[in-house]
């Protein structure tokens, strides 16, 4: 009995020792590769993400608290959306764990209807905090990140890697008009911004592989003002920061 049960554990043992190596020792590839791939997840802003640190930059409406007066709001709280996209690559032959990534990603992180501040500041008033309940709106965000430096663990099948480069942020805040033909949005395009990540890349096969990745936003947004649309107004401007969560599918060639 002993002896059937240590011969059990030992091919039990040895089991774990081939998954193992399945998993972190083979090697799938030793060279330079291109990738496509497609993506799913999530934005998380309760992940430390939001619109914050910004101004009100609405001559007339800071005009009515006399002369020199600016405004500053509190920080939007974001709702967390669904966030989809796509990305291509390419790792060299002269250095397998460097490449080059170029991705797309859209992303719907809405405004909560929530209490707000805005505090009130001029010469003669040191600083006066009004709060009030802020109705919901809309909000879209498109990041376009043309080149990101990516920097893997190549002799594995499970491959850890990470990536930084420049995003192009396309953003648009959609409420209601004021008026029955009123725009209905405002929106600011073509602001450059940070786009970072850090991954596991697994290699199911050769050519086909699945991963999960985190990724982190951040941008300066400047919205113009559009008196006739509710509830923004007034021009607003804010730092956009966002954690982000996605999973996908991935071919090489």
């Amino acid at each position: 009995m002993k002896q059937w049960y240590a011969t059990r554990v030992s091919s039990g043992i040895r089991a774990t020792a081939l998954l193992l190596s399945s998993l972190f020792c083979v090697v799938p590839t030793a060279y330079g590769e291109t990738y496509i791939a497609g993506q799913i997840g999530f934005a998380v802003p309760g992940l430390g993400g939001g619109l914050s640190d910004g101004d009100v930059n609405s001559p007339p409406f800071s005009s009515l608290f006399g002369p020199n007066t600016t405004i500053t709001h509190g920080d939007y709280e974001l709702s967390t959306s669904l966030m989809y996209g796509g990305k291509v690559g390419h790792y060299f032959n002269f250095a397998p764990w460097f490449g080059v990534e170029a991705e797309v990603f859209y992303t719907t992180p809405h405004i909560d209807q929530q209490d707000h501040a805005f505090t009130i500041q001029n010469s003669s008033v040191p600083g006066v905090t009004v709060h009030g309940t802020l109705q919901g709106a809309y909000f879209r965000v498109i990041t376009v990140a043309p080149f990101n430096l990516m920097f893997r663990y190549h002799k594995t099948r499970l491959q850890p890697y990470v990536g930084v480069g420049p995003g192009i942020f396309f953003a648009g805040i959609k409420g209601e008009g004021l008026a029955p033909d009123s725009p209905e949005s405002t929106s600011d395009n073509a602001r450059l911004g940070l786009n970072a990540k850090a991954g596991l890349e697994y290699h199911v096969t050769k050519h086909l592989t699945t991963f999960a990745e985190w990724k982190f936003n951040y941008v300066h947004f400047d919205f113009d003002e559009n008196q006739n649309f509710f509830p923004f107004f007034f021009g607003l401007d804010a730092t956009y920061t966002m954690h982000l969560v996605s999973f996908g599918v991935g071919y090489r060639f």
